[in-house]
């Protein structure tokens, strides 16, 4: 608050955006399950680690200081999907482009971060690229949760040869040595002022009493017209690394064009094996580009084998996210991250089965979430259907069998005849009241979101013992997965009754709607059957009406949540392609810069107005990004054990001379096919390889209305009454007529 304070009194770009009383946005740097993180704001600057001090970029040009107040920015990122992000300032004849990339071991980590001027100009410029050391993080002030955004103490900072240590463990070394150097305390005079001055302080190491000392490295630069200069600097993210970095210039040079090449060759390594090939100019940002982004914030975001939602806020593993975002990663080839996610989560079951809803570094989180144990165990079963790994889940059947077993007891506090009372009638047999759902967090309640993810645990419970060959187990859970579905539906037709209400509620104790919710019915669960009839479509019409008014109507709304995202998979499932695709393109306007393809947890339709945000990227959400995307492709559906491809994609997708290309994972195996316009028809062609499940194959054409005629491989074939052609064997060509 003092130094948002001081920020109001001086000029703007004197401190950073969010100290400033403006909404800044971030992005995470780190490899690959990074157990330290850095951040890089939308302006430029850098965080050296969680709540550490930040390295602020500044332009002396014709005697006057450039911050980012003074230039425009932007921001992108290499090969324009991969998590190396870059901010560019487009300035008065000089740019400057800072990109930041992570190397080295998960836990012991640095940055290179590489700050490029650009003169613009027709005359030869002389620049002063100046870097300063501040006392601020990148996380804003506007974050509260868990790591509080604002400042970051320097207590001390020192200069010497190449190195500026700060807080006697923290070192960066500058690759090339800076002109001048200097270090000044919080009574001497904010660096900035000193810069705007054109007199740097002269002291190379200082204490500083109020833990608000800074320093700045200095490069003056001689750049003719068109010519650009690099300075590149090495941030260890681990307090007492300082990074092997040569000392000859020259091999400093091309040591960090290494650095560079070998960070875009790991994550385009990284990426799933999944491929998806659109039109170019496919919804705003691009529907690929954004589902490979996600992929690599989801790895970036992880520490070690801990998935977890972001790396400030949440920087902690709940079960419900690792789940999703496992189940993201599956269905494009990423198994190896969701093996290492079941190992390491697994030891932290309770001894009475309870899965415990979070894990984080003081261990496991005792608050009782009841959707934990279902999510636990539709983990460990989604990773054997994808991968066949029969060997893990036999090792882990104990537990999954504990968990079901801790469901069941949980189920049992609502059977006794209590429960049977009139008035009582939305609440027996389900699972009793949790917080589990945060719009629960102040008072817990019935929710169904629980008793969703408990069904899917049954289930899944039953078909694990059955595949292991436990054939008693498989038939005690299989009853009480069908107990637990009466019981459940009944409780929803109950709850309906009672609130007067023809949607599916979010919790039986409110008849409360909550659409994105209710989705997860639909997927991963796939229990809409138990439901009652046109309950579902009752629910997503609601929201529907919801979503037009919001996004066509009077700009009233304040915030939402891009969980949202969720809503585009269920709608595909429900058949309503064209209002999928529509949801899909308003949420693909809100990523937070757009060009770092990313959500935060919470939206804010005022921009710059300081909020909380959650964290930047938010991985569970660009899971579910992920998830919704693929099924417009591909989905399993239980119902009839089939898989339908193709229910999401549209005509106007669909060129003669570039066919739509799809490769992608599902629990019969990988999946390859096309789809390409011939004539007045479409064609499409799967390939083998994929198990043909017992319902087939059904193909969706991506047309409106009625398929006229269709054949495969020439014979012709009879559409369902769901409109899907159903291919019993592969490789197979489907022909489909408007």
């Amino acid at each position: 608050a003092y130094f948002q304070a001081l920020a109001k009194d001086a000029p703007r770009g004197s401190y950073p955006r969010g100290m400033s009383g403006e909404q800044a946005y971030w992005t995470v740097v780190s490899v690959d399950g990074g157990l330290q993180k850095g951040l890089m704001s939308e302006d430029g600057a850098i965080e050296t680690g969680r709540a550490a001090f930040s390295i602020e970029p500044f332009l002396a040009v014709n005697g006057m200081l450039v911050t980012w107040a003074d230039v425009r920015t932007s921001q992108s990122l290499a090969d324009g999907d991969l998590p190396i992000p870059t901010v560019r300032w487009r300035g008065p004849g000089v740019d400057l482009a800072v990109s930041a990339c992570a190397f080295g071991p998960r836990d012991s980590s640095a940055i290179l971060a590489s700050y490029a001027v650009t003169n613009r100009s027709a005359a030869r410029r002389r620049v002063t690229l100046e870097l300063a050391a501040r006392p601020f993080q990148v996380n804003p002030p506007a974050q509260f949760l868990n790591t509080p955004g604002g400042v970051a103490p320097i207590a001390e900072v020192a200069f010497e040869g190449r190195t500026l240590r700060v807080n006697g463990d923290r070192v960066v070394t500058s690759l090339v040595p800076p002109s001048r150097a200097g270090c000044a305390t919080f009574d001497q005079g904010d660096i900035v002022d000193h810069m705007r001055s054109g007199r740097l302080p002269t002291a190379t190491s200082v204490r500083d009493s109020f833990k608000a000392a800074s320093a700045v490295l200095a490069y003056d630069l001689d750049l003719a017209p068109g010519t650009t200069r690099q300075v590149d600097l090495v941030i260890p993210l681990a307090p007492g690394a300082s990074g092997a970095v040569p000392s000859d210039s020259t091999q400093a040079r091309a040591w960090a064009r290494a650095v560079r090449d070998s960070c875009r060759t790991a994550w385009r390594a990284h990426r799933g094996d999944g491929t998806l090939a659109l039109p170019a100019g496919v919804l705003p940002a691009g529907v690929v580009p954004a589902l490979n982004a996600q992929l690599g914030w989801i790895l970036a975001s992880r520490a070690g084998a801990a998935l977890q939602p972001g790396t400030r806020s949440y920087a902690r593993s709940w079960i419900r996210d690792g789940a999703l975002i496992s189940s993201a990663l599956l269905r494009v080839g990423k198994s190896a991250p969701v093996r290492e996610f079941i190992e390491w989560f697994a030891p932290y079951q309770y001894d009475d089965g309870k899965v415990p809803c979070c894990v984080d570094a003081r261990g496991s989180d005792p608050v009782p979430e009841h959707d934990s144990s279902g999510e636990f165990i539709f983990l460990i079963a989604e990773y054997a259907r994808y991968t066949g790994d029969r060997a893990l889940a036999a090792r882990l059947w104990p537990r999954v069998r504990n968990a079901a077993a801790y469901l069941d007891t949980l189920r049992h506090q609502r059977l006794g005849p209590e429960w049977r009372a009139a008035g009582q009638e939305p609440y027996f047999g389900i699972l009793p009241p949790s917080i589990s759902h945060e719009g629960y967090s102040a008072r817990p309640m019935h929710s169904y979101w629980d008793d969703f993810f408990a069904l899917r645990g049954f289930k899944d419970a039953a078909w694990l013992a059955g595949e292991l060959g436990h054939r008693d187990d498989a038939v005690r859970l299989a009853a009480l997965r069908d107990s637990f579905a009466r019981d459940f539906g009944a409780s929803v037709a109950a709850a309906m009754a009672a609130h007067k209400i023809d949607y599916v509620p979010g919790c039986a104790d409110l008849g409360d709607f909550d659409a994105t919710s209710t989705a997860i019915a639909l997927a991963p669960a796939q229990v809409e059957d138990i439901l009652p009839r046109g309950a579902l479509e009752k629910t997503f019409e609601r929201y529907w009406t919801f979503f037009r008014a919001r996004r066509d109507g009077p700009q009233t709304w304040d915030a939402f949540t891009p969980y949202e995202l969720r809503n585009v998979g269920a709608m595909v499932r429900l058949g309503w392609r064209s209002r999928a695709l529509e949801a899909l393109d308003y949420f693909l306007h809100f990523m937070r810069p757009p060009d770092w393809l990313q959500w935060p947890e919470v939206v804010w339709r005022e921009e710059r107005v300081p909020k909380f945000l959650g964290d930047l990227p938010h991985a569970w959400v660009g899971a579910e990004y992920v998830r919704s995307v693929l099924d417009l492709f591909a989905y399993d559906r239980e119902a009839d054990q089939s898989l339908v491809i193709g229910a999401g994609v549209p005509m106007k997708w669909i060129d003669p001379l570039r066919p739509v290309f799809v490769r992608l994972f599902t629990s019969y195996g990988p999946l390859g096919y096309r789809i390409k316009a011939d004539g007045g028809a479409v064609e499409v062609r799967i390939e083998a390889g994929t198990r043909v499940p017992p319902g087939g194959i059904a193909v969706h054409a991506p047309f409106e209305g009625a398929i006229r005629s269709a054949s495969i491989d020439g014979v012709p074939a009879t559409p369902s009454a769901g409109g899907e052609v159903i291919v019993r064997a592969l490789p197979a060509t489907v022909r489909l007529t408007p």
